[in-house]
């Protein structure tokens, strides 16, 4: 997929930063192309006035991998594996956290890789360790991988950070991109490819909570002439979570191959396997008690949370030249997941020492297909450039769900005895549900004189739903035909600034029996990309409403309709790879939040649970330079503050304002050796993430990992 990077005729005072700044444009390049990244530039000397006009340097990457691996910063979007944009031609709010952040901070989780990213809030259930938990701009989030849909977090499966090259973030309503989501925004997964170079890592983990782990990524060219490159990607981890009775044990492989079949067409192909074998959480604490972390009132032998999923991707681009383009991707999943704990429900002081507790599981299975083709057509006339995108989509899914619940025996939590399992007499629940969608979308962007950009977004899905109650025997079923749009409009006030306005709309996949959930936002901001080093700075403010709510009560895992909610916020950003060898991610979001309408439950004009006022993080990198015998080290510091927040849409329970901070430390022990050091909650900040109904659920405790990481 091509398409222009900045144009850096013009700039002044290049010198030593020129070709970190150059490194950092590669991560704009999604497919193997040479690169002219900059035709003509002209070098300003601040003591003589003297004009130099440089030759042309021209770049050569191979997808993200190579720019990703090397930089925090990146200056442009895939667009989800659609019509990729330049950073400040976008009319949109986008955070990208490249492999090489993720791994600066030894990300463990989606959660982990979020945390510094303007916009989005996190881990808010604490110790329930079953699902990712993440809302963008006030509203749960859904995710996709390489642009097509893999769902909502909360009830999937939680992904392995290593398989990516990066995780972008689009803020903000965006059906007409991704398809049907949520009005927040959205997470795509951008999955690791070959490369036509010989490249490569291996490394070991050990840390807290008996944390064992090894893992490698390496690939090269299976042919002399670069027409065929494989990689493969492993993490294989033997551990703990941070309570009794815990285990945190993962096997994740993927193969990919690339053939490059002729100097226009590429075609990938990737298989990965996920097992995991966990447990559910720590089963929750009284209300209002202070237990240690690791304190475990469930019941050891009912204890598990267990993922198996199988995922084939084929990845299909073709230049027929003269402007016109085809991309097509294809995903089969198949997974089986399963989980049964015993948590604590004490919302009353009874005033003994007794919990009570129920039992809870779960049983799912589901296979999947996706493809995505689509054409794009670039042309020029006048002063006007043209990029139309046209695409078709089409999903069937097919999936089971079993869900089990009984009341368990109370346990004393001052001399606690397990008693064990359940004994079910069946599912209380018992469905299973099929999906077919089918979308058609249209995308459109003139940029007028290089300064004046207008984008038009167009989508419609189709979706047939059908659900069987396998305890009744009853199938229900509906139609849906959903249409979705977005305009925005874009100046480029400098070579460094724009601006934008936006407004765009969602639409959430229905529940059978209930109207889909819709949503808008109007959006503008101001970006900002100096020339003189890599570095990317927004600010945006926006009105975002979402209508025809209807949300799962955690408490009761009932659906509770909330009518409509609107939140305004203000989100800043900037990522930075300064000069002197210092680099910076900050991120500052302001979002209130306002339940306007809410049928009969009489909540209108509360916040939104879950939905913090102010949230901040700031992240610091240093590298003292090697010297003699000692090599580089780098040193790294963060921080991440949330305001207090509501439990629920009743507004009668709150968690209290917390800040937590993060280190890493790294060693360049020899020539492509290092020792990393990371630490998250460093010093052990404690509170209590979600409550006050049931049970307490704590945030998550300190962990640190020692890493020992060979490249190549």
């Amino acid at each position: 997929m091509n398409y222009s990077i900045r144009n850096l005729a013009g700039r002044a005072s290049l010198r030593g930063y020129r070709l970190a700044f150059l490194l950092g444009c590669t991560a704009l390049v999604a497919v193997p192309l040479p690169l002219q990244a900059q035709e003509q530039a002209e070098n300003l000397d601040a003591e003589s006035g003297d004009v130099t006009v440089l030759d042309p340097v021209f770049v050569s990457v191979d997808g993200y991998g190579a720019s990703d691996a090397s930089s925090i910063v990146s200056f442009g979007n895939t667009g989800g594996g659609k019509l990729a944009t330049d950073f400040l031609d976008t009319a949109a709010s986008v955070s990208v956290i490249t492999s090489k952040e993720i791994q600066q901070r030894d990300a463990q989780t989606v959660e982990q890789v979020l945390d510094y990213t303007a916009g989005v809030t996190t881990d808010f259930y604490g110790s329930d360790d079953r699902f990712d938990f993440y809302k963008i701009r006030g509203f749960d989030a859904y995710t996709y991988r390489d642009g097509l849909p893999l769902g909502s977090p909360f009830g999937g499966v939680r992904e392995e950070p290593y398989a990516f090259e990066r995780v972008e973030v689009l803020k903000g309503a965006d059906s007409t991109i991704f398809g049907v989501s949520d009005p927040g925004g959205t997470v795509n997964f951008v999955s690791k490819t070959p490369r036509s170079e010989r490249f490569g890592e291996a490394y070991i983990t050990g840390g807290s909570y008996d944390h064992a782990e090894v893992g490698f990524d390496f690939g090269d060219n299976i042919t002399e002439d670069d027409t065929l490159s494989y990689r493969l990607t492993g993490k294989f981890q033997n551990a703990d979570a941070e309570y009794d009775y815990s285990n945190d044990d993962e096997s994740f492989i993927m193969g990919g191959l690339t053939w490059r079949i002729d100097d226009a067409t590429t075609m990938t192909l990737i298989y990965d396997y996920l097992d995991t074998d966990g447990t559910p959480g720590g089963g929750g604490h009284p209300i209002g008690s202070d237990f240690d972390r690791s304190f475990y009132l469930g019941e050891p032998d009912y204890n598990y949370n267990d993922v198996t999923r199988n995922t084939v991707t084929w990845m299909f681009d073709h230049d027929f030249g003269s402007g016109l383009t085809f991309s097509s991707r294809a995903r089969y999943a198949s997974s089986e997941t399963g989980f049964g704990y015993a948590y604590v429900y004490e919302p009353v002081d009874n005033g003994d020492t007794i919990a009570d507790r129920y039992y809870f599981g779960s049983a799912r299975d589901y296979d999947d297909f996706v493809i995505d083709a689509h054409f794009q057509y670039d042309t020029s006339f006048a002063n006007v450039e043209s990029r139309t995108l046209a695409g078709l989509q089409y999903q069937t899914f097919s999936g089971t769900n079993d869900s089990y619940y009984d009341v368990a025996p109370g346990i004393d939590w001052t001399n606690p005895v397990y008693s064990g399992g359940p004994n079910y007499s069946g599912p209380y629940a018992s469905t299973k549900n099929d999906q077919n969608t089918t979308s058609v979308y249209l995308q459109q962007e003139l940029t007028f004189s290089e300064k004046l950009i207008a984008s038009v977004g167009l989508r419609n899905d189709w979706l047939d739903l059908e659900q069987r109650n396998q305890l009744t025997g009853i199938t229900t079923s509906g139609d849906y035909s959903e249409f979705t749009g977005r305009a925005g409009l874009t100046y480029r006030i400098t070579d460094e600034v724009s601006t934008y306005a936006s407004y765009a709309q969602s639409v959430a996949p229905p529940t059978l029996g209930i109207d889909p959930e819709r949503g808008e936002q109007y959006e503008v901001g101001v970006k900002y990309a100096p020339l003189a080093f890599p570095a990317l700075l927004s600010a945006s403010v926006y009105d975002l409403t979402k209508t025809n709510i209807t949300v799962t009560n955690p408490a009761t895992s009932m659906q509770e309709s909330i009518g409509e909610a609107r939140v305004r916020g203000i989100d800043l950003e900037a990522k930075a790879e300064l000069p002197h060898n210092f680099s910076l991610t900050a991120a500052y979001s302001y979002m209130m939040s306002d339940i306007v309408e809410n049928g009969t439950s009489g909540n209108v004009g509360n916040e939104l649970g879950f939905v913090p006022n102010n949230v901040a993080s700031l992240w610091v990198d240093y590298t003292l330079e090697g010297e003699g015998r000692r090599g580089d080290m780098t040193f790294g510091l963060g921080a991440r503050y949330q305001s207090s927040y509501y439990f629920g849409e009743d507004n009668k329970v709150k968690s209290d304002p917390n800040i937590t901070f993060d280190a890493a430390f790294s060693y360049d022990v020899a020539e492509h050796t290092t020792l990393q050091v990371n630490a998250t909650n460093l010093f052990n900040e404690k509170y209590v993430a979600y409550g006050g109904y049931g049970a307490d659920w704590y945030n998550q405790g300190r962990a640190v990992y020692v890493t020992l990481r060979q490249t190549w």
